[in-house]
């Protein structure tokens, strides 16, 4: 079974990295700060940057015809996890306003930094897409 990169043209382009690997009908996700389009970390704290990454992570699912509830598995590395923890409430409006009520198996992992050092957040995952809906990209 061949590896298929899963790299969305609406992210900005990889260098070094997939966004995705399809491997059968498994989607891994690619680990997804904050960068917008501009390859810029967004400004405004954990909640938006929580955003901006998890719908990184949401558009490469797409982009393989995965949808969130697809998604088994979550790891969220943090640089502040009591940062995080103070806007729990709000970062769960923001997986249910874009993923809806259904949450995979998840680790919340804290570190002292990631690859950009305004980034706070990383989001990587693992989904299974039903063969119905999976779309294999071309290389």
């Amino acid at each position: 079974m061949k590896h298929i990169p899963v790299n969305p043209a609406a992210l900005p382009p990889p260098s070094g990295y997939s966004h995705g690997t399809l491997a059968g009908n498994t989607l891994h996700l690619g680990g997804q700060t904050a960068l917008d389009a501009d390859m810029k970390i967004v400004p405004g704290g954990i909640v938006e940057q929580f955003r901006q990454a998890f719908g990184n992570v949401l558009t490469t699912l797409r982009e393989a015809g995965g949808l969130p509830e697809d998604l088994v598995s979550v790891t969220i590395y943090l640089t502040d996890i009591p940062d995080y923890q103070a806007h729990g409430r709000e970062i769960g409006r923001v997986w249910r306003e874009l993923a809806g009520p259904v949450y995979p198996a998840m680790a919340g992992i804290g570190c002292t930094a990631l690859w950009q050092p305004e980034a706070m957040i990383e989001i990587l995952g693992v989904a299974v897409i039903p063969e119905e809906r999976l779309v294999r990209p071309s290389r």
